[in-house]
């Protein structure tokens, strides 16, 4: 089976990917800046790479059938200094770079680079009703910007003939972290956190739909250029944190807004994230023949939460 390279292998998507990959019975490298730690595992190779030092393993890229490429400093993980919004930039465009440089220098076997992207290129809802699609312009600010030049990073890779498709990932729920769990957290001690008005909609995808969504660009030479990661059905965040709290606690649990200023203070720059409003269109990606096993809140949830899926009233 053909060799799948992974960049941000080690992280909470590029780990599950792996385990997608080796149900499909793909071979798999992954590029690490440290492997200590690491538990070796059959059909997957660790080598070792560093951005900034610009060093690579060579063989490991010239091998790869397809190489999926996840590589960035985590956006909410670190406030957001100048020095931060850097590392968030460049960990994204210098990686795209040092992969495709190593490409075009020695002879490889790779047909398609599927790269993450993010729905930030869209910033934040502008009219009612109205669905992101892929043709619009990159929004100016910070995260736009930053997407816009991590897809921009990725074009001469087409020149040496490589196919390129990204993936404008949503808002990812994964019971093994990221921001599910984070919006869970209050309702274990009975308590429903509603970020701000609540009414911000949400754009968000389950882990295994995301993964999928990899496996589906790396096998269908159709798939080039951008498209929105994200499930059909767009939540507000009021209705996913009451969602939550209904399947995990029942009834037996307290809404409670979380004021606006509060998340300003206490998370600053990154709280414009937090409560921002981005409906994100589907579309493109299931003209492709792509389906989703979870395209709604509920049984995304009653998944996560390992109950049966059920239709409860908000």
């Amino acid at each position: 089976m053909p060799n799948i390279l992974i960049t941000g292998g080690t992280g909470l998507i590029g780990k599950k990917i792996i385990k997608h990959l080796l149900q499909k019975k793909y071979t798999v490298t992954v590029l690490t800046r440290n492997k200590e730690g690491i538990n070796e595992q059959d059909g997957v190779t660790y080598k070792l790479w560093d951005v900034k030092k610009k060093t690579i393993d060579i063989p490991a890229v010239t091998s790869a059938d397809a190489i999926i490429h996840l590589a960035g400093a985590g956006v909410m993980d670190k406030k957001w200094t100048a020095e931060y919004k850097k590392e968030i930039l460049e960990s994204r465009t210098k990686s795209s770079e040092l992969l495709i440089q190593t490409l075009k220098e020695n002879p490889h076997k790779t047909k398609v680079i599927v790269s993450a992207s993010a729905i930030g290129w869209y910033g934040a809802d502008k009219t009612r009703g109205h669905f992101f699609k892929e043709e619009e312009a990159a929004d100016t600010e910070f995260l736009g910007e930053v997407c816009r030049q991590w897809e921009e990073s990725l074009k001469p890779a087409k020149e040496i003939g490589i196919r390129v498709c990204k993936l404008r990932t949503g808002i990812v729920l994964s019971g093994e972290g990221g921001a599910y769990t984070e919006f869970k957290k209050p309702v274990k001690f009975g308590i429903a956190a509603i970020l701000g008005s609540g009414k911000q909609m949400i754009s968000w995808i389950h882990i295994d739909d995301l993964c999928r969504a990899y496996i589906y660009a790396v096998e269908n030479a159709g798939m080039t250029g951008s498209y929105n990661a994200v499930a059909p059905i767009p939540v507000s965040n009021k209705a996913l944190t009451l969602k939550i709290g209904d399947i995990v606690r029942g009834k037996h649990f307290l809404p409670l807004h979380v004021p606006k200023l509060f998340l300003e203070i206490l998370k600053g720059g990154r709280s414009i994230e937090i409560l921002k409003s981005a409906t994100v269109s589907a579309a493109k990606i299931q003209e492709e023949g792509f389906t989703f096993l979870y395209p709604e809140i509920n049984a995304a949830v009653c998944e996560i939460e390992k109950k049966e899926t059920t239709d409860q009233p908000l």
